[in-house]
């Protein structure tokens, strides 16, 4: 099993659609799905510009997995506009174990593939993952 879920390919949209967020701000939240067929992590959904953090925490499900890119904007204490690329490898404890396994197993090597992530968050349930939680982790 361990083999299996480390052999996880990444398909090349994801990089591309990642690329897009981050140096055209195209999108505000991408959701990303291991599809166990194929063996591969693809894209789901892909949040507008406009979307706000609630629609980013509604489209991911609740009793399944998946790995998320949030493009969160932010001003500092200096009153500095900000930014900041935040990963969500997000695993609700009502999701099944092996796909727990599967995600945990492959997250370390898709991130790798996603260059430029500054804040990463682990998150089973909403509040592990609130904007409160994001935004000190920014800073």
């Amino acid at each position: 099993m361990a083999n299996a879920a480390s052999g996880m390919a990444v398909h090349d949209d994801c990089k591309l659609r990642f690329l897009d967020l981050k140096a055209k701000r195209t999108y505000r939240f991408i959701v990303y799905k291991i599809e166990e067929k194929q063996k591969q992590v693809v894209v789901e959904k892909l949040g507008e510009p406009t979307d706000s953090y609630e629609d980013f925490s509604a489209s991911l499900p609740a009793d399944e997995c998946r790995y998320a890119v949030y493009d969160f904007d932010f001003v500092t204490e200096e009153n500095v506009p900000r930014s900041r690329i935040v990963f969500i490898a997000w695993s609700p404890d009502t999701s099944k174990v092996r796909s727990k396994m599967i995600y945990a197993s492959s997250k370390d090597r898709f991130k790798r593939e996603l260059d430029g992530i500054q804040v990463e968050l682990q998150a089973t349930d909403p509040t592990e993952m609130g904007l409160d939680v994001i935004r000190s982790r920014s800073s």
